[in-house]
């Protein structure tokens, strides 16, 4: 990415969608191409490499998920944040799994498609390597010497709890699946029940009110998500 306008391809067969995203991503500065299909997509990637891509997974020629599969087994990993029907939770999941950065399901708002779109370059643009201290609101974790606090205020937490944390906080603001938690944690052939039982012990620690977290969010049926860092 270049000082000039950041360039973003919405891959998109319903042109009201497509409208809606050309008009709203422009007016937040976006240079903003279109392709209503996957072919038209792959065509536009080869043409003009975009810095983004919101990429619909019911496209009419193939799903957006094989398209995503195809680019990344091409070595391409420009960000891509998808679009999704409410019923589409395995194709989120999938598509999440293969490198997409985030998701968000119709209908959805431009303003908070336009954060996904931020959060998704602020990772790409980011360095290699960790943070000393990540801290979001009153949630502080010191990566280094693996200390939590809240409002000031040390939490103990057991190994897990902390290495559950400590990949939320490596990957804030993106959503990451059951999947890629338990293999991070656990490793692949663990149950997500295990998943479950810590995050509902964490959030007892770092959430003021537990039922209603403000920190650790849920994406149902996808996953879990830590609030972007301050």
């Amino acid at each position: 990415m270049t000082g000039s306008a950041v360039k973003i391809l919405v891959v998109d067969d319903e042109p009201p969608i497509r409208k809606l995203l050309r008009v709203g991503l422009t007016a937040q500065g976006y240079e903003v191409q279109e392709a209503p299909n996957a072919s038209a997509a792959r065509q536009s990637v080869a043409a003009d490499m975009p810095d983004l891509i919101v990429l619909d997974l019911g496209l009419p020629d193939k799903s957006g998920y094989d398209l995503l599969q195809e680019w990344r087994d091409e070595g391409l990993f420009m960000p891509v944040v998808i679009l999704s029907s409410r019923t589409d939770e395995a194709g989120i999941v999938k598509a999440l799994e293969s490198g997409a950065d985030d998701y968000v399901t119709k209908p959805f708002g431009i303003n908070e498609l336009g954060a996904r779109i931020s959060v998704a370059l602020r990772h790409r643009l980011q360095q290699q390597g960790e943070k000393a201290i990540f801290q979001t609101g009153g949630l502080s974790i010191d990566l280094v010497k693996r200390i939590v606090k809240v409002d000031g205020n040390e939490i103990k937490l057991s190994p897990k709890e902390y290495d559950i944390l400590r990949v939320l906080a490596q990957h804030a603001g993106k959503v990451l699946t059951h999947q890629f938690l338990l293999k991070q944690i656990w490793g692949p052939a663990a149950d997500v029940q295990y998943l479950r039982v810590y995050v509902r012990q964490l959030r007892q620690k770092v959430e003021q009110i537990p039922d209603q977290p403000h920190y650790i969010t849920t994406e149902t049926g996808v996953g879990y998500r830590l609030r972007e860092p301050d």
